[in-house]
């Protein structure tokens, strides 16, 4: 069920070219070419992404696609520089129907919000059925960014890494697992991963949010589960054969690292590596954790 799921919805969502737009910017730091792109999700939607490049490199160059945590959106074109600023291309997806809870803002609406029953917040809408799910178009959307990015000129398409964080990193272990392709993953405390676990241990958002909606709708439980479980980590994880690197905070209230461990454990690929930060909570090993994510995948790329 699980397969078929989603191979219908990639399926569908691949009936559409990748690339819509893109639109070459001027800004401030004549170190990095940027451009603006649009490119098709989940349902054709337009998904808004920043991809920005070394200055003057012509040859084709390997990609990184990152995905941001909850509540965020793409920001200003020269927040996240660390890529491109070690030679890779770089895309940076929106997260459409967020970007208010902090940071710079996003540009892309969600315009199937709402259509399905549930709650209000990304993690509820359209919770009781997966086909309406919220993380459903979010998760299609993080593999068509791929698709794009292999589209776009100057990118190694054999060599693509997806990254993220929290959110972003459940998007990218999500991809992992959806793209068989996949050069590489750097996933840091990814969210919905070992969900029911997720669940019972962090009293914070989001995991608070579906909870906080289970408290009320009591008789929607197994709707509810059935729905997360063709979302959950765990079984994009035994799905993937990428090279693998996960970090995680021993002490994190947000994602628990028991279920990043979970989807460790589960991992189908047999080069992975898993970096422990034990007296750290969401934020992880921060730059030291960057740090050794740019060491490891430099090391993958010779």
């Amino acid at each position: 069920m699980f397969d078929a799921f989603w191979d219908e919805t990639l399926h569908a969502a691949r009936q559409t070219p990748p690339l819509l737009s893109v639109q070459r910017l001027t800004t401030p730091l004549p170190l990095f070419d940027t451009a603006d792109v649009t490119f098709a999700g989940f349902g054709g939607a337009p998904i808004r992404a920043w991809y920005t490049r070394p200055a003057g490199v012509t040859a084709d160059l390997p990609a990184v696609v990152e995905f941001v945590g909850y509540g965020r959106g793409r920001g200003l074109p020269i927040e996240r520089l660390t890529w491109p600023a070690a030679g890779y291309a770089h895309l940076l997806m929106d997260t459409r129907g967020q970007g208010d809870l902090y940071g710079n803002g996003g540009d892309t609406p969600d315009p199937h919000r709402g259509r399905g029953t549930g709650g209000s917040r990304p993690t509820t809408d359209g919770i009781l059925d997966p086909r309406d799910y919220y993380y459903r178009r979010l998760i299609t959307d993080a593999v068509r960014a791929v698709d794009a990015v292999r589209a776009l000129p100057g990118v190694d398409a054999a060599r693509v890494t997806a990254a993220g964080n929290s959110q972003g990193g459940g998007l990218a272990l999500a991809v992992a697992g959806l793209v068989p392709d996949l050069f590489a993953l750097l996933t840091s405390a990814p969210f919905l991963c070992d969900i029911q676990r997720g669940l019972e241990l962090s009293r914070l958002a989001p995991y608070a949010e579906i909870a906080q909606y289970l408290a009320v709708h009591r008789d929607s439980h197994e709707q509810i589960h059935r729905t997360l479980s063709y979302m959950d980590g765990v079984e994009f994880a035994r799905r993937a054969t990428a090279p693998a690197h996960f970090g995680v905070g021993g002490r994190d209230p947000v994602c628990p690292p028991e279920t990043a461990r979970a989807a460790f454990d589960a991992y189908g690929g047999t080069d992975k590596t898993l970096q422990v930060y034990p007296y750290n909570g969401h934020e992880g090993g921060e730059a030291l954790h960057t740090m050794r994510q740019l060491d490891w995948l430099a090391k993958l790329s010779k």
